[in-house]
């Protein structure tokens, strides 16, 4: 082998390609193919550093290939060795393993690319932003989770399968919102390949999934890659919800759109094969905040802070009365105090994914013109009445500003007694589930949290059980 640090960048991407994608589509092959072929006879030394650096730079911001591109981008640099990448976190001048001790080099290299390519957010371009964050946000996910049994090519697939899999297929439904309107959710359910077992959820459990994006930008599609986990390994039903977005609706609006979510899944968790009594809440960065708020407005409605909102607020209210209480819920980095700065926010506030910056303009929008003030307890979770909420499984991220405040979260809760766990993610920055499938230590850390979700849930099911006898 060459003293080189790679033997030949063809001999990478085709490992990439034979390992991660032994399912593609003759388009996705062809894709893998022009990436490879882009600086096909260039040495590490003066080709390779362009190649990764040029083409993130094509790829992010513009989406210019295949839906799936950056899929195949980032998980195709994913097997460049370690010293290539960290020569490219230099020239990028991205933060080193001593600064962050327990991020890899292909994480360190996601985060130097993004801190170039990023440019600043305003809320008067807020559509242009919603558009990019969705199109990057499928082009980074797997292409798999977008095909459904029956469909094309993937039916095929199904004779293939391990002994005991389970296949998911999901359907998009459209339920009266806060304001009588159209709301979309994206229901998806699971179903076992062993003829002799078909259901996948004998629990008949039901996850809500609410998505982050600063409750300025993201969608059921941003974040469809982790539900679509989420029913795969688990078997439970889940529904995401479409709430809408600031600034055009700004706060609580978004919090009232998923409490009609829960009341329609509380009527309709039959349809899916659930249980009412089965539901558990998720979501992550805003959309955890989002959890948090509907876990203890559900179980604890608070009159006096629905009556801020006049007719809205009651109408909000109304809804709550008489709803099952979440079985659980999991806030994933979540946000849940606005007001309070904490260590984090210091740490990790600048050239990671989220920062000083991106919190003020979605702040702005969510709250410039609420009719709420930034105190309301339905807007920091932390000021309500969280003495009865679930129990409740924080997940966080290290490399994260808003990691402290989902400890203190945590912290509240323990000192009630509530039923807690933690699981902190390390070496990973705010928003890691978008790279669930482009990086391989976010792949397993992935798997870890929604399995020991499963298994915190399932404990509560137990001991409900136990009880009951």
């Amino acid at each position: 082998m060459p003293n080189s640090p790679i033997t030949s960048l063809n001999t990478w991407i085709n490992k990439a390609a034979i390992t991660s994608n032994k399912d593609n589509t003759q388009t996705d092959i062809a894709l893998l193919e022009r990436i490879k072929s882009y600086h096909n006879n260039e040495s590490p030394t003066n080709g390779t550093y362009r190649l990764v650096s040029e083409k993130l730079a094509s790829y992010l911001p513009t989406n210019d290939f295949q839906r799936h591109a950056l899929h195949y981008v980032l998980k195709g640099i994913s097997y460049l060795p370690d010293p290539l990448l960290e020569n490219v976190v230099t020239r990028l001048k991205g933060p080193t393993s001593k600064q962050y001790l327990h991020a890899d080099a292909h994480m360190r290299l996601i985060i130097a690319a993004n801190s170039k390519l990023k440019t600043p957010l305003h809320i008067d371009k807020m559509l242009e932003l919603r558009q990019r964050f969705a199109a990057d946000s499928v082009a980074m996910q797997a292409p798999k989770v977008w095909q459904q049994e029956g469909v094309g090519q993937r039916s095929n697939l199904k004779r293939f399968m391990k002994k005991g899999a389970k296949s998911v297929n999901w359907q998009d439904k459209t339920i009266a919102n806060a304001d009588a309107g159209d709301m979309r959710v994206r229901c998806y359910q699971a179903k076992n390949n062993d003829k002799a077992n078909s259901s996948a959820n004998p629990d008949e459990t039901v996850m809500l999934f609410f998505h982050g994006g600063g409750f300025c930008i993201g969608d059921v599609d941003t974040h469809h890659e982790f539900c679509h986990a989420v029913c795969e390994q688990t078997g439970w039903a889940v529904v995401s919800v479409d709430y809408r977005l600031a600034p055009e609706h700004p706060a609580p609006v978004a919090l009232r759109d998923c409490i009609a979510a829960y009341a329609w899944l509380a009527e309709n968790s039959h349809t899916l094969g659930a249980s009412a009594k089965r539901i558990v809440l998720a979501g992550d960065s805003a959309g955890g905040g989002i959890s948090t708020l509907v876990a203890q407005q559900v179980i604890t409605p608070t009159q006096n802070a629905w009556a801020d909102l006049g007719a809205e607020g009651q109408k909000s209210f109304a809804q709550l009365q008489n709803l099952p209480a979440p079985l659980a819920q999991m806030p994933l980095y979540p946000v849940t105090d606005v007001e309070n700065d904490y260590p984090s926010w210091e740490l990790y506030g600048e050239g990671l994914l989220l920062d000083h910056a991106d919190v003020a303009v979605f702040d702005a929008a969510c709250l410039a013109n609420s009719p709420l003030s930034r105190d309301h307890l339905l807007i920091s979770p932390m000021l309500g009445d969280n003495h009865q909420v679930c129990p409740t499984y924080v997940v966080a991220s290290e490399l994260d500003v808003l990691r402290d405040e989902a400890f203190a979260y945590a912290k509240q809760l323990e000192g009630f007694g509530i039923a807690t766990q933690t699981y902190t993610v390390l070496g990973a920055p705010h928003g890691f589930i978008h790279l669930m499938s482009v990086h391989q230590g976010i792949a397993k850390e992935t798997h870890n949290i929604i399995k020991g979700f499963a298994e915190f849930v399932n404990e509560i099911i137990k001991a409900q059980a136990r009880l009951a006898a």
